[in-house]
């Protein structure tokens, strides 16, 4: 099993390196992609205090990885659509992408969110038959999950009401409508509420499977019993089991038949 970790440590995370660490140690994940890592130093540190060796970070990018193994490939993949590069990530036979959509809550930004769904698979089309999984903070809520917008921030009810008011959000309906599924709420029926951390009611991070391979998914849950957790960050971590088979053992039993 690989134990999978997604973790938005807001705004780079300086200063706080120390909770972060506490959290991400006390998790135990084999690796972990983080939103919001535009501090290469701070990934560095994260990755020395918490003995996840293999790390990779690019200043000015949000997605980041800290590994406890080294991984098959990585790479960063920009496009037009998309506010945010996201990151890609082989480990034996599964390919993670990194995720971090668009911000703030408005019918404007869903749109944005919209195209960069749209943008991402069209990115990954080549490899959308085999195994893989899209993580990360999509800054978005599923069909059915509702904002109280009397939560958000004044300044934040202002701007939701200036960009078109009540939001009807649409871009998770996209990943499900190509056949991913939301890995959390098939294994789950709570709320899974993962921001913001000192007032938890809306579910911004997910972990997304082809419908093919969601078997694959034997567990995600929102790390919430960890007491650095709500200091550490603005997002509790999301955590994911997955199954993952060694693509260089499959190839070496494949030639010996």
């Amino acid at each position: 099993m690989l134990r999978l970790l997604s973790y938005n440590i807001r705004f780079g995370g300086k200063g706080r390196e120390g909770l972060l660490a506490e959290v991400i140690r006390r998790c135990n994940p084999d690796l972990v992609v983080l939103q919001e890592a535009s501090n290469v130093d701070v990934v560095q540190k994260l990755s020395e205090t918490t003995e996840l060796r293999y790390w990779a970070a690019k200043p000015g990018h949000s997605i980041a990885f800290l590994s406890r193994e080294e991984v098959t490939h990585y790479e960063w993949h920009a496009d037009p659509a998309l506010q945010r590069a996201f990151m890609e990530i082989v480990v034996g036979d599964l390919r993670i992408y990194g995720i971090h959509l668009r911000a703030t809550h408005s019918n404007y930004t869903e749109r944005g969110r919209m195209r960069e769904a749209r943008a991402l698979l069209r990115c990954i089309k080549e490899y959308r038959e085999g195994f893989h999984v899209l993580v990360g903070d999509f800054n978005t809520l599923a069909p059915g999950e509702l904002l109280d917008m009397q939560r958000l921030p004044w300044r934040y009810r202002v701007l939701a009401m200036v960009l078109g008011g009540r939001v009807t959000y649409r871009t998770i309906q996209i990943m499900l409508d190509e056949k991913y599924i939301d890995s959390y709420r098939r294994l789950n029926t709570d709320h899974g509420f993962t921001f913001p951390t000192w007032d938890p009611h809306v579910r911004l991070d997910y972990v997304f499977a082809p419908a093919a391979y969601i078997d694959r998914v034997r567990s995600c849950e929102v790390v919430t019993d960890i007491p650095e957790a709500a200091k550490a960050t603005d997002h509790f971590p999301l955590l994911a089991e997955i199954e993952v088979v060694d693509a260089q053992l499959s190839e070496g039993a494949t030639a010996s038949l």
